[in-house]
């Protein structure tokens, strides 16, 4: 499978080397906050990948492992040496300060007493990294770890110590290497924006230069060279804001030679064919065939219950009716379509690769992603991914600039296998599909007439294929449940459930148990990302 990929805008680049922190792709957003672009990559990548993107500031994030620890992920050989010699500061995290205090010729070992939570620092030092504050001055910040620095390398300082007295902050200004001990990215580190802040303009250099109209600009110089002058483009609609942002864009690079598909799987929402159709002709003005496979993609899935397998299932039958309709066009057009276009993420991206150090390549992703991990290896279409460097808030703000309707773009996110990923098991049992879509129908209906629907990034019902015990009609009855999820985030990377009024849900669950034959019990997922994931499977 080709891949066309996409250039990302390389001045004033941070980049993010990923020790398997799980706060390391929010440094990649608060940057990109400060209109500075950053990219995340695997900490273990090689000198040469890292020299391509050309970055003017590197940090390195942390992890949950010990820099002594056998197999601990560490950067490329020659690593330091590259930094030096193309005099790219280089700021240190946690696991990232350890790496480079060992790596240098310092000491790290096991802390006497480890530091977890909330802590409180002193400013020693006011050069350099806390060149914006005093000596003496005071911060809380957000610890987590079981190593120490004890011995620094040759030509470092401590800038801050902990109120026990360990090694918080550290620098070598000359060398351009600089170190926190804690997390200056959450917000539990009130003022660790700051020192990000300060670090990146004011020692770095960097100017906060970046917009979305940068990578809009970009994504259609690449597309406009990538496609050539005759070739035609497919593109798989959902009515999702990923797809429809990727269609506009590529159209508003290609015109007409983009050809969008609509494919009902079966496994879609409450008449989400008959709306996803009339708003694409009477709002977006985009050719959109729609294709009923309904029957094809369940036959496919009838008896299967693992989630992986489901995935690729889906993502093969996809790509089956992508290439027959490719066919089609080339019968009615004299010529066959090259691309396919997808409306991938950076999360999607970020899910679906291997954590650092773990010496795997795919077996301990959390998901494959239908966009990502899921496509067949022998797929003829080449994949233009328009979106794969953004995350679900910037694609909404890029869809703004091209003129996206704001429905479209303040829709919840909607997985690409459907409604297979919320139904646990076997899909194709008895009414389960048809249940699961009254009760998520009633579920965001009551959202959106209760006026919170924009409040809530993602919301959704799950079909439990479990029975319970319950009382109706003065009878007894034994039916399914239904769980319901409803979370806040700003990217999809973690999230929070959301606290919806007590009454509204004594409504709701009066209502589901009313109107959907077949159930007798609602439940509510009260658990964050991490741990669980948003989607159930």
């Amino acid at each position: 499978m080709e891949e066309e990929e996409p250039k990302a805008v390389k001045s004033n680049l941070v980049l993010i080397l990923d020790f398997g922190s799980q706060y390391t792709h929010l440094i990649t957003r608060r940057i990109r906050a400060l209109s500075v672009f950053s990219l995340c990559i695997s900490g273990t990548s090689t000198l040469q990948s890292i020299a391509d993107l050309n970055p003017a500031a590197i940090i390195l994030s942390g992890g949950p492992h010990s820099v002594h620890a056998e197999g601990a992920p560490c950067f490329a050989p020659d690593f330091i040496d590259f930094v030096e010699s193309k005099n790219v500061a280089v700021l240190g995290i946690c696991y990232g300060l350890q790496l480079i205090v060992q790596k240098l010729g310092g000491e790290v070992r096991v802390a006497g007493k480890h530091e977890y939570g909330r802590m409180g620092i002193e400013v020693d030092k006011v050069e350099g990294l806390f060149g914006n504050k005093e000596v003496g001055d005071k911060q809380s910040v957000w610890m987590s770890h079981g190593d120490e620095a004890v011995r620094l390398p040759e030509g470092f300082e401590v800038v801050a110590r902990s109120h026990q007295g360990a090694v918080t902050a550290i620098q070598n200004r000359d060398r351009g290497f600089y170190g926190l001990q804690y997390h200056p990215e959450v917000t539990h580190s009130p003022e660790g924006m700051d020192t990000l802040k300060y670090f990146l303009f004011d020692i770095c250099g960097i100017s906060a230069s970046w917009k979305m109209q940068d990578i809009l600009d970009e994504e259609l110089k690449v597309i406009k060279s990538t496609v050539g002058p005759d070739d035609l483009v497919i593109c798989g609609l959902s009515g999702g804001v990923d797809s429809t942002v990727a269609a506009t864009l590529v159209h508003k690079a290609i015109g007409d030679r983009l050809h969008c598909l609509f494919v009902d799987n079966g496994l879609l929402r409450w008449r989400e064919r008959e709306r996803v159709m009339e708003t694409f002709e009477r709002d977006l003005h985009l050719p959109v065939t729609c294709v009923d496979a309904s029957e094809q993609f369940l036959s496919k899935l009838k008896g299967v219950t693992e989630p992986e397998k489901k995935r690729k299932i889906i993502g093969e039958e996809f790509i089956n009716i992508f290439d027959s309709f490719a066919q089609e066009l080339k019968q009615k057009l004299g010529k066959e379509p090259v691309y396919l276009v997808q409306g991938t993420l950076y999360p999607d991206v970020i899910e679906s690769c291997p954590p650092p150090g773990s010496g795997r390549n795919h077996s301990h992703t959390i998901k494959s992603h239908h966009n990502v991990g899921g496509l067949p290896k022998n797929m003829k279409l080449k994949l233009i991914e328009p979106l794969k460097l953004l995350f679900k808030d910037e694609v909404r703000e890029l869809g703004k600039i091209m003129g996206v309707p704001q429905g479209f773009l303040k829709r919840h996110p909607f997985p690409g296998p459907g409604l297979a990923v919320r139904v646990p098991g076997d899909v194709t049992l008895g009414d389960h599909l048809d249940t699961l879509r009254k009760a998520d129908e009633i579920f965001i209906q009551s959202i959106k007439d209760a006026g919170i629907y924009d409040n809530i990034w993602q919301a959704f019902a799950v079909f439990l294929p479990v029975l319970t015990v319950g009382v109706q009609g003065d009878q007894r009855t034994y039916s399914h449940a239904i769980a319901l999820r409803a979370v806040t985030s700003h990217d999809g990377m973690t999230a929070d459930w959301y606290d919806f009024d007590h009454k509204f849900l004594a409504d709701l669950s009066t209502k589901i148990c009313n109107e959907v034959t077949g159930v007798n019990r609602v439940l509510m997922d009260i658990t964050s990302k991490p741990p669980s994931t948003i989607e159930w499977e």
